[in-house]
C-alpha cells in the first residue's frame, strides 16, 4: 500500500531521529500519522478501505486524526460516550471527541465509537471516517501550553452518516484493536523523547560552562555536572528499556508490561531533565529564546496524552497481579 514493509523497529529509529526537530508538535503529528491513526486500519481494515485511506496517508496526501478522548473519557477509554448506530447500510455517528492532534486539519479520523449496548469493553468500533461529512464541527482549535506547533480540536458529531463499509475489522472489536495500538504509541512516544534530553544535556552542559558566576563557569560547581551526570545515565537506561521492548515486541511478545513501564518513565524523566536544566540555565531558562524552555512546556505532555502515569501505573500493576486485569 506504499510502505516498505519494514519491522517496527524502524518506527523507533524514526521517532528516536525526529527528536532532532527543535519542537514536539512537529514529531507528535508525523507519530499519529504513522503509528497511531493508521495501525488498525493497516492490521484489520478491508483492501477497499485501505486502497481509500492508506495509501494517501502513506503518501503525505492526506492527513489523519484519531479520534479516542473525549471531555469525560480521557486515559478512561471505555468510558466513550460517542454512539454509531448502524441504520441501513450506513452507521449514524452521534457525540463527541476532545483532545484530537491535527483534528482542525485532518482528511479523516480513526474513530472509536459505540456501537452496541453491549459491555464497554466488547461494544466499540473503528471507523474511517471522512472529515468532510455533514455534521461535523470542529468547535475549535485549543489554546495550549506546549505543542503549540500541533493544531489540537475539540469535534462535535450530529446524525453524522458514513457507509457501513467504513467500519475496521469486525464490529465489537474496537477496543481490542485500541489496545493493541496503544503498545506501539506508547513506544513510539518514549523514543521521541530520547533526542530532545540528550540535546537539552549537551546544550546546557555548553552554557554552564561558558556562563561564569562568582569567578568560575557553572559547570565547574560540583552539584551542576554531577547532575547532569545523573541525568545522562538515567537517558542511556530508558533507552536500555525501550530498546529491550521493542526488540521483543518484534519477536512477537507482549510488552503491554514493559511499554507501560518505559511510558512512565519517559513522561517522569523528561519533567527531571527539563526542569533540572532550566535551572541551570538561570534567568535565561525561563525566556522563550532557548531550546530548554520549549521542551519544557511541550513534553510535559508526556505524563498525561496517550495514557496517564497513573495510567501506566495501573497497567503496571495488573501485570505484577497486584490488581486484577480485566
Amino acid at each position: 500500500y506504499g510502505g516498505m514493509g519494514l519491522d517496527f523497529s524502524y518506527n523507533i529509529a524514526v521517532a528516536e531521529e525526529l527528536g532532532n526537530i527543535r519542537c514536539g508538535g512537529i514529531p507528535m503529528a508525523i507519530g499519529v500519522q504513522a503509528g497511531m491513526a493508521t495501525p488498525a486500519l493497516t492490521r484489520f481494515g478491508s483492501h477497499e478501505l485501505k486502497k481509500q485511506f492508506l495509501v494517501p496517508t502513506i503518501a503525505g496526501d492526506f492527513v489523519a486524526c484519531l479520534g479516542i478522548s473525549e471531555a469525560g473519557a480521557g486515559s478512561d477509554v471505555a468510558n466513550i460516550k460517542t454512539t454509531a448506530v448502524r441504520k441501513g447500510d450506513e452507521y449514524v455517528i452521534n457525540g463527541g471527541k476532545m483532545w484530537i492532534t491535527s483534528g482542525s486539519q485532518a482528511d479523516w479520523m480513526c474513530l472509536l465509537a459505540n456501537t452496541s449496548e453491549g459491555p464497554p469493553h466488547q461494544n466499540k468500533s473503528l471507523i474511517c471516517l471522512p472529515m468532510n461529512l455533514p455534521g461535523i464541527h470542529i468547535a475549535k482549535k485549543i489554546d495550549k501550553l506546549g505543542m503549540r506547533s500541533s493544531d489540537t480540536a475539540q469535534i462535535f458529531f450530529e446524525d453524522v452518516r458514513v457507509p457501513c463499509k467504513n467500519l475496521i475489522g469486525e464490529e465489537g472489536n474496537g477496543f481490542t484493536y485500541q489496545m493493541l495500538q496503544f503498545q506501539e504509541e506508547r513506544l513510539w512516544g518514549v523514543a521521541s523523547a530520547l533526542t530532545p534530553m540528550e540535546t537539552i544535556i549537551q546544550e546546557t552542559i555548553a552554557y554552564t560552562r561558558q556562563r561564569k558566576v562568582f569567578g568560575q563557569p557553572v559547570l565547574h560547581n560540583q552539584t551542576v555536572h554531577f547532575r547532569l551526570a545523573e541525568l545522562a545515565t538515567e537517558v542511556e537506561l530508558l533507552r536500555s528499556l525501550l530498546h529491550r521492548a521493542v526488540a521483543l515486541y518484534v519477536e512477537g511478545n507482549d510488552v503491554t508490561k514493559f511499554a507501560s513501564m518505559a511510558k512512565l518513565k519517559a513522561g517522569r524523566l523528561i519533567r527531571e531533565v527539563t526542569d533540572s536544566c532550566l535551572q541551570f540555565w538561570g534567568g535565561m531558562g525561563f525566556t522563550s529564546e532557548v531550546l530548554v524552555s520549549r521542551i519544557y512546556r511541550d513534553f510535559r505532555l508526556m505524563s498525561i496524552g496517550g495514557g496517564s502515569d497513573e495510567t501506566m501505573l495501573s497497567i503496571i500493576c495488573k501485570y505484577m497481579d497486584i490488581l486484577p486485569r480485566k
